[in-house]
């Protein structure tokens, strides 16, 4: 019976909807707004999460960063900006833990104000501008992410001499060679020239599809990089450990021979960060986090608004349609039927509207996917599922008090109703 009644139902709220299209179009504009929103910003951030997780999962699960203050996330204090920086004795000192297997300390030249390249690189008359420059030992094979599309690394001989040599990153080389083979030619960094014995192969991009701007990079022994700007003093150690389940482990043995080399007392706190890739993300997901409440934000503004537009027009409806209820209340339909009948109108003009906002929402993933800034836009099953229950249940609240009104009509005024 209950099954009839809501087939039945279903079948009169297309009914109407078809008789009434222009009006129960402008009627759900606000939950198609909403809806899109919902997945056209879930669908960038779901993107943007995967491009992110594989970025972090490329520095490796066994990875250790220290420095002498927070790299990300906090504005330094005093404190922070004054404390000793770490050196290469350091990490020398590092590699004798005995679940390290390998310890490097990296420095890089950028502009001060703006953190970007603004070193040229040049060979036979061309010329590559805003280039990074890094320095670090021999172990940055063991510690880094960095694979070479050809060549090789310095070794801690080159590295202790201070080997006029560099590896060049994967689109200094392009620009500078285009197809030519690079290595064992000299190109001209800021005051001297380095002997290119390899290139770093393409380096993952987590936002978007362009350049990765690290690909626009020289890399030094730290020697070398040190002999070419002395003056540059901030150093971060990267470690890199055995296995996964030893992480606090090697954490606590870190920080236990990096407090007694710096002679931090057993009361006061550290005076240096260490960091993960973990940290990364737990940082990623804050900044997703704001998003989420903006996209929800923005969302329920819609749909607040479409759902105050179904309640209005399921009022202007009921009233319309007071003579058809009295029709039917007097050949037998119950106050139940008829309530049903008007809230299953709510939620099915709703539920269109969600289905609408889902397409429109996948449309416009879809141009943001092809946009030339390439943004990692992938639809996410949960928020498309989100989206149209959201609609519905948008329908049920606000058609809930239109269907009641119809429901509780007397069937003899109704009847003389005009």
């Amino acid at each position: 019976m209950v099954k009839g009644q809501t087939r039945e139902a279903v079948v009169l709220a297309f009914e109407t909807l078809h008789a009434n299209k222009l009006r129960s179009g402008l009627t759900v504009l606000g939950i198609v707004i909403g809806v899109s929103t919902v997945i056209a910003v879930s669908s960038v951030i779901n993107g943007l999460n995967r491009r992110v997780s594989e970025w972090i999962t490329s520095f490796g699960t066994n990875v250790i960063w220290v420095f002498h203050m927070p790299m990300i996330g906090v504005n330094p204090t005093t404190e922070m900006l004054t404390r000793k920086r770490l050196t290469l004795d350091d990490a020398l000192a590092l590699r004798a833990l005995p679940h390290v297997l390998g310890s490097d300390a990296e420095q890089r030249h950028v502009n001060e104000t703006f953190r970007v390249g603004d070193v040229d690189v040049k060979y036979n008359g061309k010329k590559v501008s805003g280039a990074f420059l890094f320095g670090s030992t021999a172990q940055i094979e063991i510690v880094s992410d960095l694979a070479t599309a050809s060549g090789r690394f310095w070794t801690d001989d080159e590295d202790a001499r201070h080997a006029h040599v560099c590896l060049l990153g994967y689109d200094t080389a392009q620009m500078l060679f285009q197809d030519a083979d690079p290595i064992g030619k000299d190109v001209n960094v800021a005051t001297g020239l380095y002997t290119v014995i390899g290139i770093v192969d393409k380096r993952k991009q987590p936002f978007g599809s362009g350049k990765n701007p690290a690909d626009n990079g020289v890399y030094f022994p730290l020697g070398a990089f040190h002999n070419l700007y002395p003056g540059i003093r901030d150093t971060f150690i990267a470690i890199r450990y055995d296995d996964q389940r030893n992480k606090s482990l090697v954490e606590e043995e870190v920080r236990e021979m990096l407090r007694i080399r710096r002679k931090v007392r057993v009361d006061l706190p550290d005076n240096f960060e260490m960091m993960g890739p973990d940290s990364l993300s737990k940082l990623w997901g804050q900044l997703t986090g704001g998003l989420v409440l903006f996209m929800v934000a923005v969302s329920s503004v819609g749909l607040m608004v479409g759902g105050v537009g179904v309640m209005n027009i399921m009022l202007v409806s009921v009233t319309e349609r007071t003579r058809e209820i009295g029709i039917r209340k007097a050949v037998g339909a119950t106050r139940r039927a008829v309530l049903l009948q008007f809230t299953t109108e709510a939620i099915t003009l709703c539920a269109v509207g969600g289905l609408i906002g889902i397409l429109a929402g996948a449309i416009i993933t879809g141009i943001v996917y092809m946009l030339p800034i390439g943004l990692p836009a992938t639809l996410s099953t949960l928020w498309v599922l989100a989206g149209f229950s959201v609609s519905c249940v948008i329908g049920l609240i606000f058609g809930i008090y239109p269907a009641w009104k119809a429901s509780q009509l007397d069937p003899i005024e109704a009847l003389r109703y005009e």
